[in-house]
Order: C-alpha cells, then structure tokens, then sequence
C-alpha cells in the first residue's frame, strides 16, 4: 500500500523531519525598509570631469571658428577644421553630463544622478 499524500513533502521526505514555522497572519512578506530611498548619492569625479570636458571643448570650439573665419592668422588653413572637430567631440560629452546632473540637482522628475557613470568603483 503507498503512503498518503499529507504524510510525504515534496520528494518523498515524511513530514515529521521538514522544520518550517509560520508566518504572523498581519505580515505580508514586505518590509517597510526595502521601501525607502537611500539619499542619492552625488558623482563629484564624474561631474568634474563633464565640467573640465566642456571648458576645453567651447575653448577648442571658440578657438577653431576664430582660425576658420581667419581672425587668427594661421599659415596653413587646412588644419583648423579638426580643431573645430575635436573641440565639437570634447563638448557634446561634457555638456549632456552637466545638464543632467543640473536636472537632478533641481530635482526633475526622470533625472537621477545615477544615469551619471561613476568612477569610484
């Protein structure tokens, strides 16, 4: 004759040696902790890093227009556009880091300072 149902657990295993204890009827499983935010934490060395990004590059942009619209002299003209190139490339890094950590120093609603890689790690 095989054994009932409600003596085996699982595999196979009688229920008098499986240990569990029950939970309190009022607990859910949740606890308010997992809930809250932890303050967000700021990326000083990464804002630093857009910040000096995008000096250099509105310099490289600045000085690049001057060398191209020819107010600063330069005997070969061909080597002002990569100049130009090159401070364009700088900028757009900087600048898309600083607004967002300007939007989330503000507060914003979708702006975190997580979405700012951090190069403490």
């Amino acid at each position: 004759m095989m054994p009932s149902r409600s003596s085996t657990a699982g595999g196979g295993i009688p229920n008098n040696k499986v240990k569990y204890s029950r939970l309190a009827d009022s607990d859910e499983g949740y606890i308010d902790l997992q809930f809250k935010r932890s303050p967000p934490k700021v990326p000083y060395k990464a804002i630093a890093l857009a910040t000096f990004l995008f000096l250099v590059g509105s310099l490289l942009i600045i000085i690049g227009s001057l060398l191209l619209t020819g107010n600063i002299y330069v005997s070969n003209p061909d080597r002002t556009i990569p100049v130009l190139i090159i401070g364009i490339l700088i900028f757009l890094p900087g600048f898309y880091h600083l607004r967002i950590a300007y939007y989330a120093s503000k507060g914003y609603r979708g702006y975190s300072y997580d979405d700012i890689p951090d190069f403490d790690d």
